[in-house]
C-alpha cells in the first residue's frame, strides 16, 4: 500500500497538466464494434485530482446485454433504461472540456465514440489518459496492470467490481495519488488525442437477441460502426524492426496479411491509437507482419521472409498493444 504525500500543492503543481479529468468506465455488451454501452459513470476531477461530483446511468442498448455475469445487467433491468441519445447531453457536460480518463482508456473512448456516431453527434474530448500507460510511466510496483491490483497498491477497496459507478470512483481515488506522484517528480503524463468518429453506417447492427455474445466475440457486418478511412500521417519516426526481447515502440511501422479474429479496422485503429504506423505493404522499412497463417504464400509473407521482417500472430500482437513505449525524444 502506498500512503498518499500530498506535499505537491497548487502552488507547485506543473503549468503543463490539464485542468480537470472526467474519471470514466463503462459496461458494455461485448469488445466488438458493434457492441453497445449498458452503463456509464463520471468522476469529475479538479486539476488536482479532488472529486468534484458524480455521476451514473443504465444504457437500454436494444440489443442482447451479453455477459451478464461480468456485469450484471439483465435484459429485465435494462429493458426501462434510457436510450444512449436521452443521455448522451448529460453525458457530454460531464465530459465537457476534461480529460477523459479510464483504465484502458483506448477501449472506454472507441465505445463512447461509436455510441455518439449512432446518435449522429460527437463526445467533447480532446485527449485521453490511460491510468494503465501512467502506472508504467511511474513504474508502480504492480503484479499486473489490472485496476484491482491499482487499486490494492493505494489502499482502494473495491466493491462492486464490474459495477461502472464503483469502477470508476476506485478508479478515481487510484488516479489521485498517481496524479500526485506525477507532479512530484515532474512526469509528463501520457495524454493521446481523442479523435471522434466522422462516418458511420446508415442501418444498424442486427441485434443478437437471445445471445450470450460475451466479451471477445466477434460479429460485424454492414452496420459496423467505423471511422473514417482517411488516417492521419505517424508522428512519430520509425525506429525500425520490432524485436522479440523488446516492446513495440510508436513509430514503428506494422503491416497485416490475411484474415484476423478480430475485425481489421478495429485491429488497425487499435494500432494507430498505439502510435504506430500502419503499413499496407510490406518493404525493408516495415517493422513487423502480423498474419496468423505465416506459411501463406501471399505477397506480404514472401516479402517479410525475404527481408527478414519480423512475424507474428494475432495473439501475440494484442499482447504487445498492451504495453507500447514511447517514441524516442
Amino acid at each position: 500500500m502506498t500512503v498518499l504525500d500530498d506535499r505537491t500543492t497548487a502552488a507547485t503543481w506543473p503549468a503543463a497538466y490539464p485542468e480537470g479529468y472526467a474519471v470514466v468506465d463503462v459496461e458494455t455488451t461485448g469488445l466488438a464494434r458493434d457492441d453497445r454501452i449498458v452503463s456509464a459513470a463520471v468522476y469529475r476531477l479538479d486539476a488536482q485530482g479532488n472529486v468534484e461530483d458524480h455521476w451514473y446511468t443504465l444504457v437500454n442498448p436494444e440489443r442482447d446485454p451479453g455477459p451478464v455475469w461480468i456485469h450484471g445487467l439483465t435484459s429485465d433491468v435494462l429493458a426501462g433504461a434510457p436510450l444512449f441519445p436521452e443521455v448522451a447531453a448529460e453525458f457530454a457536460a460531464r465530459l465537457d472540456g476534461r480529460v477523459l480518463v479510464a483504465h484502458n482508456a483506448m477501449f472506454d473512448w472507441q465505445m463512447i465514440a461509436r455510441e455518439y456516431a449512432r446518435a449522429e453527434s460527437a463526445a467533447p474530448v480532446r485527449q485521453r489518459l490511460c491510468t494503465i500507460a501512467l502506472a508504467k510511466e511511474l513504474a508502480l510496483p504492480l503484479p499486473n496492470h489490472k485496476l484491482e491490483s491499482l487499486a490494492a497498491h493505494f489502499g482502494v477497496v473495491q466493491q462492486r467490481a464490474h459495477h461502472a459507478l464503483d469502477d470508476a470512483r476506485v478508479l478515481a481515488e487510484a488516479f489521485r495519488p498517481s496524479l500526485h506522484a506525477a507532479a512530484e517528480r515532474g512526469v509528463r503524463l501520457p495524454l493521446l488525442e481523442c479523435r471522434p468518429l466522422t462516418e458511420w453506417a446508415a442501418s444498424p447492427a442486427e441485434p443478437r437477441i437471445g445471445r450470450q455474445g460475451g466479451y471477445g466475440s466477434s460479429s460485424y457486418g454492414a452496420g459496423s460502426w467505423r471511422p473514417s478511412r482517411k488516417r492521419p500521417a505517424c508522428p512519430h519516426p520509425n525506429p525500425g524492426r520490432y524485436r522479440s526481447d523488446k516492446p513495440l515502440k510508436q513509430g514503428m511501422r506494422v503491416a497485416f496479411s490475411g484474415d484476423t479474429s478480430v475485425d481489421r479496422e478495429l485491429l488497425e485503429d487499435r494500432t494507430v491509437d498505439a502510435g504506430l504506423h500502419v503499413a499496407t505493404s510490406v518493404s525493408r522499412l516495415t517493422s513487423l507482419l502480423v498474419t496468423n497463417d505465416p506459411d501463406a504464400a501471399t505477397s506480404k509473407t514472401v516479402k517479410a521472409k525475404s527481408f527478414g521482417t519480423p512475424i507474428v500472430d494475432e495473439a501475440a500482437y494484442t499482447q504487445l498493444l498492451r504495453d507500447v513505449a514511447p517514441a524516442d525524444g
